[in-house]
């Protein structure tokens, strides 16, 4: 629980969008030290999986959930992203509106705070999924009103007769756990 409440409070919503980074290789280390050199901040979504070493023991580590993707906060001034991204001599590419538009996507930063709540390698009922495989998933816009992730919005969708708050960003989805009970449509809310 005390591993869980830190991770909650390193996560901060500072008022600013995100972009999405795709990368072809897998590279992804390189870019985010890359990233930080320019004095931005990344992010990667990260979850435990099991590792056997060379001894036959399995343990948990700490592995990128996708390894060409990554997160890179809008800095003040979007022109020093914009430099960043065409002096990279590493092959990147970061989400644009539209197939043929010059403007990049950027994701609201409430979104993408909840999104990297929801992204805690502490949570253990948890699923990530394409954004493909998001749009086809039926379910209707929820606001969780009781529990650890009140507040939070999303879509409530079902899985393996399972109820989940499932939240979309481009490039990649999470899908949390929750009780049917604790939602209530957005459209009784107002929001």
């Amino acid at each position: 629980m005390e591993k869980l409440q830190r991770y909650v409070d390193e996560v901060v919503d500072d008022g600013k969008a995100w972009y999405a980074v795709r990368l072809f290789g897998n590279r992804q280390e390189t870019v985010a030290d890359y990233f930080k050199e320019k004095g931005m901040e990344v992010f990667i979504p990260l979850q435990y999986r099991d590792v056997e070493d060379a001894s036959g023991k399995v343990r948990q580590v700490l592995r990128p959930v996708v390894i060409n993707l990554l997160f890179v906060k809008q800095p003040d001034d979007e022109a020093i992203f914009r430099k960043a991204v065409q002096e990279s001599a590493l092959k990147l590419s970061v989400i644009r509106k539209e197939r043929d538009s010059k403007d990049y996507y950027l994701i609201p930063h409430n979104q993408m705070y909840e999104f990297r709540l929801m992204c805690n390698p502490e949570i253990s009922m948890r699923k990530f999924i394409s954004t493909e495989e998001a749009r086809m998933k039926a379910g209707d816009p929820v606001l969780v009103k009781f529990g650890p992730m009140k507040g939070m919005t999303g879509r409530l969708v079902r899985s393996s007769k399972k109820y989940f708050l499932l939240k979309e960003i481009p490039g990649i989805s999470v899908m949390l756990k929750v009780t049917k009970w604790c939602c209530v449509p957005l459209s009784e809310t107002g929001k």
